[in-house]
């Protein structure tokens, strides 16, 4: 696999939750941790921006992809509203997490709790090219049910 090199900052020097990590060694994401000061009730359909506590740099031509837990999703309805959030490598502020209770319960976040990934990925820029006329495809223009299925 290849490897590009992130540099992090603990905007919290008292924090003692872990930095992210891959959680396996094929994992896709790295672990992302709340840093908070207090715990956070979220009563069901209730959103809030959650801190992570650190900042990175990433190098350009690289962008880092803020994606939800599946475990939190399927045991709690824990997600995020903008999934994936995009950090783009210009971007020096803290790592927020909009999380969002789509649970019959209150959930509560505490210091420490993972709650989201954290997937790094290449960019590419498009080049845009206004034309008067798209090539033609099967589908066409075809879009949401289509096909019926």
């Amino acid at each position: 696999m290849p490897h590009v090199t992130l540099h992090i900052k603990r905007l919290r020097v008292e924090s003692t939750n872990p930095l992210p990590a891959y959680m396996t060694p094929h994992a896709a994401g790295m672990d992302l941790y709340a840093d908070i000061a207090a715990e956070l009730l979220l009563a069901p359909g209730e959103r809030a921006l959650v801190g992570t506590g650190i900042a990175i740099a990433l190098p350009e031509g690289y962008e880092a992809q803020v994606r939800p837990r599946s475990g939190l999703a399927l045991k709690h309805g824990i997600t995020m509203l903008n999934s994936p959030g995009t950090i783009d490598a210009d971007y020096r502020g803290e790592i927020g997490v909009i999380v969002v209770n789509h649970g019959s319960e209150p959930f509560t976040i505490r210091n420490g709790e993972r709650i989201a990934q954290l997937v790094v990925a290449p960019v590419v820029r498009a080049q845009l090219i206004q034309v008067d006329e798209l090539s033609e495809t099967d589908r066409g223009a075809g879009g949401f049910g289509h096909t019926g299925r």
